[in-house]
């Protein structure tokens, strides 16, 4: 038995899977076989992706496997870092953009829908009673979403992913609008949030190991 809850000995385990449930582990395989291969996004793209989402999961296996196999399709470092600053600046947006829901919760007049586009009007409030912390905010949302070794609209198709994966209805809207003028693709956009799908399938997936682990204690 090991103290550490993450060791890379523990994916040997997910090689029961196929005994353990066979069908669902071919289908598996198959789903994310089909998602990870080249189409309107390269196969780099979608691995930097797949990085990228990776940290919205928090899964450690996740990010070790994809982290090689961006590295074996050419992603840089350099990219796989700029990637990961797009997830904390989707990340930060997203309580940013749902503090408005303040408003609404103080308003006993407020209307029964939790989410309305127009809900985002209300973000002058929160640069008004936190000046300075929302202006750091905006200036670091705009360095990680800015053209640098990914283009901005490589970095918009990943701030979609993403916001699929932060389920923030707010991050969809905004950041499918940005990717669309900067010209990403409904292909692009659909492959992007179907690696998104992969990744959270795939988090509970690795993280079978570790409950192989603890059943075998």
């Amino acid at each position: 038995m090991s103290n550490n809850l993450y060791q890379k000995s523990h994916m040997a385990h997910l090689n029961q899977l196929k005994d353990l449930a066979p069908e669902q582990m071919q289908a598996f395989g198959a789903f994310n076989e089909a998602v990870l291969q080249e189409g309107a996004l390269t196969k780099k793209e979608k691995e930097i992706i797949a990085v990228a989402v990776a940290h919205v999961t928090e899964c450690p296996y996740c990010i070790d496997s994809h982290t090689r196999n961006a590295k074996a399709e050419g992603a840089t470092l350099e990219e796989l870092t700029e990637a990961v600053f797009v997830v904390a600046a989707i990340e930060a947006g997203g309580a940013v953009t749902h503090s408005t829901h303040i408003h609404n919760a103080k308003n006993e007049e407020a209307e029964d829908a939790l989410y309305t586009r127009s809900n985002l009007k209300r973000l002058g409030s929160l640069s008004k009673h936190a000046p300075e912390g929302f202006k750091g905010y905006s200036g670091f949302n705009t360095a990680a979403m800015k053209a640098g070794k990914l283009s901005a609209k490589f970095k918009e198709i990943i701030g979609v992913a993403v916001a699929h994966g932060t389920q923030c209805p707010y991050c969809i809207d905004v950041h499918t609008k940005n990717a669309d003028k900067e010209g990403a693709t409904d292909e692009e956009l659909a492959e992007a949030v179907l690696v998104t799908s992969a990744l959270l399938a795939g988090g509970a997936y690795a993280h079978m190991a570790n409950m192989i682990e603890s059943y075998g204690e």
